[in-house]
């Protein structure tokens, strides 16, 4: 049983995306086009997080990425398929104590728009940011051995920050 586990932001994070990255570039380069540290542990300001590196890939074609799934798992993750969102490879690493996950999306897609413009607004408001990390430390205590209350108890907080991260984004689009 995967069990929710938070812990204090650490400059660590970032040094282990970088790492993880090279890899994803080594094994994907003929399909990579691009590559994104994301989710809380890429915002230093929420404080506290699942100590899960989230990598976002873009790729020319989603479905040659299936073609790597073998070295995927020479460097241990599980290929997860779409794993509910369509046009996703999902891959994760660490097994129940996971350390890695990766989304790989093809270039367009609008997933891509939607995790890079909620990583922007994170970074822009670190009030939100703090008040996320808040709810994540709470959540975690409350229910430590049931990972799917912990997210369900999340839903309508994280759809509220997605929500103003499209607004955001629009905002900051009309002014460039």
């Amino acid at each position: 049983m995967r069990r929710t586990v938070i812990a204090p932001w650490t400059e660590k994070w970032n040094e282990l995306y970088i790492l993880e990255a090279a890899e994803m570039k080594r094994i994907l380069h003929p399909e990579q086009i691009d590559i994104f540290h994301i989710g809380s542990t890429a915002v230093p300001a929420i404080g506290y997080a699942k100590p899960t590196i989230d990598l976002l890939v873009v790729v020319k074609e989603i479905g040659r990425v299936d073609l790597y799934e073998q070295e995927m798992a020479e460097l241990g993750y599980s290929a997860r398929g779409e794993q509910g969102i369509a046009g996703r490879r999902y891959f994760t690493k660490g097994g129940n104590s996971r350390t890695h996950h990766v989304h790989i999306f093809e270039a367009g897609n609008i997933n891509i728009k939607t995790h890079l413009d909620f990583k922007a607004y994170m970074l822009a408001h670190p009030e939100e940011a703090v008040r996320y990390g808040e709810l994540k430390l709470e959540l975690a205590e409350k229910f430590p051995d049931d990972i799917h209350k912990y997210q369900a108890g999340k839903e309508a907080f994280v759809q509220a920050l997605v929500d103003k991260s499209i607004i955001y984004a629009s905002e900051q689009q009309n002014t460039d």
